[in-house]
């Protein structure tokens, strides 16, 4: 050990004690060292801020959308005028028409061409165009919608087209750092980050079933139908809307910055799917209709607090009256999951696919109940 401390430790500690003294001591010595360190630790920062990758990774796959339309244009005021009229027979002076042309984003999934975007930016067009990052235009056509979620499925016909890798939303935490990639106010594809800001929104009004992901990443016009990516490039959600406000001095109203919404990729993608393969979203149905707790019903209860809500009607053969499940009881949970007020029960019964199996959780007379039901698919009519 003594060996080691004279041969070894003390010619290193003497060496780092020269070195100190003789950066202190110099000037152009301190100045290039100071310098080095100064870049090591820029060069170091840079990369690990940089998110160019995950873009370059994603980017591609991120179309402009523009749509046109055939629209009444107004005629002249003048030929409903009674005076006018008296001396120019303008009763039949048809209204004109002109194009309207409405601009969005929208996502290439895979290789055959198909792509998401809201419905909302294809709705009523009668031309679909996409623009691809390379420059090609191209015309598309309309697989199928699904008003309930607002969401497209696009599709071109051409070769050479970047798709975009999907990423898990159920990995994806708040605070996680995410990219939003669209076409905003159409001056060109643009990248805004941010975070993560809440996941699981629902009972906004925008959708019938809402899951979103909340993000402060910048949303503007035009990004709808666009991507929401982690920093690895992975495609999270599809960009469908931010949060507006009334704004009593501009008409037009304004966005609350910060606050935008996408639709989880998962979400996305099985919908999709559904369209592709059977024309529709295909979603479970257990038959029942319900509502939320009112306090007075809460109170008639010994349990304490109770989070559920309260079965009004159970359709007769229906998944859940042939499981057991009675106008009266209180469902509380779907597979081990709390219904919450209602909205979140709607969710969770359209997450199930026709033919599983799921658990339900009730409350009947004061007492826990479990049944089992064989989801079947959701009726169109209803």
């Amino acid at each position: 050990m003594n060996a080691l401390n004279r041969y070894i430790i003390q010619p290193i500690l003497l060496g780092l004690l020269v070195g100190v003294i003789a950066i202190i001591a110099i000037p152009d010595l301190r100045y290039s060292f100071g310098k080095q360190v100064s870049h090591f630790f820029r060069l170091g920062t840079s990369q690990n801020l940089s998110y160019a990758n995950a873009v370059k990774r994603a980017a591609p796959a991120v179309v402009n959308i523009s749509t046109q339309r055939s629209v009444d244009a107004p005629r002249n005021p003048l030929f409903d005028d009674p005076w006018f009229r008296r001396f120019f027979n303008s009763a039949d002076v048809p209204s004109q028409q002109r194009m309207s042309s409405a601009l969005g984003s929208g996502v290439i999934i895979n290789k055959e061409g198909y792509l998401l975007t809201n419905l909302h930016v294809i709705d009523g067009a009668e031309d679909i165009f996409v623009t691809l990052r390379d420059g090609r235009l191209i015309k598309a056509k309309i697989i199928g919608t699904d008003e309930a979620t607002d969401l497209a499925v696009l599709k071109i016909d051409a070769e050479k087209i970047d798709t975009i890798v999907l990423g898990d939303p159920n990995t994806a935490f708040i605070g996680d750092i995410v990219l939003a990639i669209g076409n905003p106010v159409n001056v060109g594809q643009t990248v805004t980050q941010g975070i993560i800001s809440a996941t699981g929104r629902h009972g906004l009004g925008l959708n019938v079933y809402e899951n979103f992901i909340q993000t402060d990443a910048a949303i503007n016009p035009g990004n709808s139908g666009g991507a929401l990516i982690d920093i690895n490039g992975r495609l999270l959600g599809i960009n469908t809307a931010i949060l507006e406000r009334k704004n009593t001095k501009n008409k037009d109203g304004g966005s609350i910055v910060g606050i935008g919404f996408a639709i989880p990729a998962d979400i996305a993608v099985n919908v999709m799917n559904d369209i592709i393969s059977s024309g529709e979203a295909i979603r479970g149905w257990l038959g029942i209709e319900a509502q939320p707790l009112s306090q007075n019903i809460i109170n008639s209860y010994s349990a304490g607090t109770i989070n559920g809500v309260l079965i009004t009607i159970a359709y007769p053969d229906g998944p859940a009256d042939l499981a057991g499940i009675q106008p009266g009881d209180i469902l509380t949970h779907i597979n081990d999951k709390p219904v919450g007020n209602g909205r979140e029960a709607m969710n969770l019964i359209a997450q199930v696919r026709p033919n599983d199996k799921v658990l339900l959780t009730a409350i009947r007379a004061n007492k826990k109940l479990q049944l089992s039901a064989i989801a079947a698919k959701r009726p169109r009519e209803i």
